[in-house]
């Protein structure tokens, strides 16, 4: 039987102008993502020197890299709803700019308490752009194109420890170059290109169909037609008002799985350097060794979100990819050969990019309007609680127990329970329309 969607929308083949909009968009907005996650993680290859140099115990540095989430958390909403006031150019270049002036400025810290201080700072002003993004691409892409273009924009994850980890690592060799740390340096020379992408942002990007000069008229028209009908219909469905978004139990079901993916992804991502520096290898090593399981991981996600947008319902392949990501930790944290061990954290990388390339298509499913604007926040600030939640309690037990296979059990144990809440709670975008009152 044909949706209501199609029967609304307009029915043009816009796949020409999809294609030329992929092409404008998509590889600046990835550009911005990769530089985006990399200023994000590589305070974890800035602590193998940084935490000797400060004085910082495992939980203080724990405690301090996951304030960064909570900062994004306290500002997410706030941010997204700002970007649909002034439009996406104006707001992901102010993001972008200030985060990348206090990623630099991190190289000032002395202690524990500055660290900490310039870590929630930098969470605040980076605040919105992942949501932001998300709604970015409700105002261009139509339900049967967002799951790619969300797929090629998470792409960054792996990307940006693929090329940030060896360079990452190699940068710690300047320690002492004129007479400045090797983290220090490693700080200052990755948090500028946020500055300059963010300017680039004024002349790339366009805050919706309807302003691209770069579209000829009867593509913005076809365009916004589609997009329109689309929204309509989930309006009509979900709701698109702040009230429907925060009313919702869904959204909030979807923010718990999110939080647990976070966790991980962030617990693995900030730690694996320490991690890895504990098999007895150099820092260049450590970079290399760190950035295998993300090359790996990024053909794995694209194929994973190919065969996820075939499908009927993508549920199985978010619940499943979580799910191995959980047991593929537990079994690492058992296993005591470094080679094996490396082997099963490779499959946790896998299995939570995975997860993250389809699961984001389910919220932009049923979100629409001011509703898509507070709910996708609301989703990515509670989530982003994980990337505090999870480097900490690394931390913390880490220096209670001077192993880490228990921190790691702890996390196999939350990557486990957002893989069955996301399966008890289903696909909301399969919800049959409610049945409308008798006047």
């Amino acid at each position: 039987m044909e949706s209501e969607a199609a029967r609304v929308a307009p029915a043009v083949d816009i796949t020409p102008t999809m294609t030329k909009v992929m092409r404008r968009i998509i590889p600046f907005i990835f550009a911005c993502y990769v530089v985006s996650y990399l200023d994000r993680i590589n305070v974890g290859f800035a602590g193998l020197q940084m935490n000797r140099d400060l004085g910082l115990t495992p939980s203080q540095f724990g405690w301090g890299a996951g304030l960064f989430f909570l900062g994004y958390f306290l500002c997410e909403i706030p941010s997204n709803l700002m970007m649909q006031r002034v439009g996406a150019r104006l707001w992901i270049a102010r993001i972008m700019i200030s985060w990348g002036l206090l990623s630099t400025l991190t190289c000032l810290v002395v202690g524990p308490v500055s660290f900490s201080v310039m870590r929630l700072l930098l969470g605040m002003a980076e605040a919105g752009f992942t949501p932001g993004v998300y709604l970015y691409f409700t105002y261009w892409f139509p339900d049967a194109w967002r799951g790619r273009a969300t797929a090629a924009f998470l792409v960054g994850i792996p990307v940006a420890n693929m090329i940030g980890s060896p360079i990452s690592g190699a940068l710690l060799t300047m320690d002492g170059f004129g007479g400045v740390a090797g983290w220090q340096w490693l700080l200052i020379i990755e948090g500028l290109p946020a500055v300059l992408l963010g300017i680039a942002c004024l002349f790339v990007l366009s805050d919706g169909p309807d302003d691209a000069k770069w579209l000829d008229q009867n593509e913005r028209r076809e365009l916004s037609a589609r997009l329109a009908a689309e929204q309509a219909t989930l309006a009509a469905r979900h709701g698109n008002t702040l009230r429907d978004a925060f009313a919702n139990p869904k959204v909030f079901v979807l923010a718990l799985v999110n939080f647990c993916g976070i966790c991980g992804s962030l617990g693995i991502g900030l730690w694996l350097p320490q991690i890895v520096r504990g098999f007895g290898v150099s820092y260049v090593a450590v970079g290399f060794i760190s950035a295998a399981p993300y090359a790996l991981g990024a053909i794995c996600m694209l194929l994973w979100a190919r065969l996820a947008n075939r499908a009927r319902h993508r549920l199985w392949f978010v619940c499943s990819a979580l799910a191995t990501a959980g047991i593929a930790l537990s079994i690492s944290a058992s296993l005591m050969a470094p080679l094996a061990a490396m082997l099963a954290l490779t499959v946790t990388v896998v299995g939570i990019l995975s997860f993250q390339a389809t699961y984001w298509a389910i919220p932009s499913g049923f979100l629409t309007g001011r509703a898509a604007a507070a709910g996708l926040a609301l989703i990515v600030s509670i989530g982003n609680l994980g990337g505090f939640v999870g480097p900490y309690m690394i931390g913390y037990l880490r220096e209670s127990t001077k192993s880490f296979s228990t921190p790691l059990y702890v996390l196999s144990a939350i990557l486990l329970v957002g893989a069955t809440v996301m399966f008890l709670l289903g696909d909301p975008a399969d919800d049959k329309p409610a049945p409308k009152e008798a006047a």
